[in-house]
C-alpha cells in the first residue's frame, strides 16, 4: 500500500524525488516498534493536530511526565489528560475515529517521531490507533536542554484570542527558530517540524506568514497535504517562558527559481501566558540550518 496521498505524489514528482520518495516511504508502519515506544515514553510533550469543531486545523501542545503519552500495544498510544481546556482543540477529539496527527520531539538529542491515525476518548484522556509510525532525521532542529517544569500555578493567565497577529507577536514569529505545522488531507492529520536560524520565519503583515521549504526526507507530507487541502495550525512555543502561540488559516506553496516558499494566512490566533509548563534553555542552533535563514 502506498503510504503517500496523490498530493505527496504530485510534488514528489514535480521536484523529482518519487524514487528516492519510494525507498524513504519503506520507513514507514503501521506499528509501534520497542525502540519507538521507549523513546515516546521518555518525552515530556506531544504536539498534536487536529480540525475543531468548526473545521479549522489547530497544532496544539500537551505535556505531562514522561510516561503521560505511552504505546499500550503495537499499534496503539494512550495519552493522558487529554487537551487542555483553554486549547481550541478542547472537544475536538471526543468523537472516536476523529483524524490526528502527533509529532514527539526531543530537543535534548534532536530526535523526532511521528505516529498519525484516529483518536477516541479514553478514561485516561483519549487513545489514538496508530496508522502511520516513522522517524525523521535530525535536520533544522535545535538543541535544548530540559530544566524541568514550573511550579504549579492558579491558571495559565488570559489566553488572548484574535484573528490577526499583534505587533508583539509578529516580534514574536520573526525571532523563532522553530515552529510546528498541522495539514490535514482526506486521508489523515500530519503534524511536523520546521526550523532555521532566527528570521527563517517572514510576519510581511499581521495576517502574512511566508517560510522557505528547506529540502528534507523528500516525502513531502506536508505541502502533499497543502496540495489537497489549505488549511494548517501553526504552533510557537517560547521555549523560555512557556507562552504558546497558535495560528489557524490556510497555506499554500509558491514554486520558483530562488526555491519553494509557503504563504500562509492567518485566521484566527490563540496566545497563551504560560500554556507549557516546561522550561528549556537557549538554544544550540542546528548545523543544518542555512545561513540565509
Amino acid at each position: 500500500m502506498d503510504p503517500y496521498n496523490p498530493g505527496s505524489l504530485a510534488v514528489q514528482d514535480r521536484v523529482g524525488v518519487r524514487a528516492l520518495a519510494e525507498h524513504v516511504g519503506r520507513s514507514i508502519t503501521p506499528g509501534i516498534r520497542p525502540v519507538a515506544a521507549a523513546f515516546l515514553e521518555a518525552q515530556p510533550m506531544l504536539m498534536i493536530g487536529a480540525a475543531d469543531t468548526g473545521d479549522r486545523v489547530w497544532s496544539s501542545l500537551l505535556t505531562g511526565a514522561p510516561g503521560f503519552a505511552r504505546a499500550t500495544g503495537p499499534g496503539t498510544v494512550s495519552v493522558a489528560g487529554g487537551v487542555p481546556a483553554h486549547d481550541p482543540l478542547a472537544g475536538a477529539l471526543t468523537p472516536a475515529g476523529t483524524p490526528v496527527g502527533t509529532l514527539a520531539l526531543d530537543p535534548r538529542t534532536r530526535r523526532r517521531m511521528r505516529l498519525n491515525g484516529t483518536a477516541r476518548p479514553s478514561a485516561r484522556g483519549f487513545t489514538i490507533e496508530a496508522g502511520q509510525v516513522f522517524s525523521n532525521c535530525p535536520k533544522y532542529l535545535q538543541k535544548r536542554e530540559w530544566y524541568g517544569s514550573a511550579p504549579d500555578r492558579p491558571g495559565t493567565g488570559t489566553v488572548q484570542h484574535g484573528e490577526a497577529l499583534t505587533p508583539a507577536q509578529m516580534r514574536h514569529v520573526r525571532s523563532a527558530d522553530t515552529f510546528f505545522i498541522a495539514t490535514a488531507a482526506p486521508d489523515g492529520v500530519d503534524v511536523s517540524h520546521r526550523g532555521g536560524n532566527p528570521g527563517f520565519v517572514r510576519a510581511d503583515t499581521p495576517r502574512e506568514l511566508a517560510w522557505r521549504d528547506y529540502p528534507g526526507n523528500a516525502m513531502f507530507l506536508t505541502l502533499g497535504n497543502l496540495e489537497a487541502d489549505g488549511r494548517a495550525g501553526l504552533l510557537f512555543l517560547d521555549w523560555e517562558t512557556g507562552t504558546t502561540l497558535q495560528l489557524s488559516g490556510r497555506a499554500h506553496t509558491e514554486y520558483g527559481p530562488e526555491g519553494r516558499f509557503v504563504r500562509f494566512r492567518v485566521e484566527r490566533t490563540v496566545e497563551t501566558p504560560a500554556g507549557s509548563p516546561l522550561r528549556w534553555s537557549p538554544p544550540e542552533y542546528s548545523p543544518a540550518n542555512p545561513a540565509d535563514s
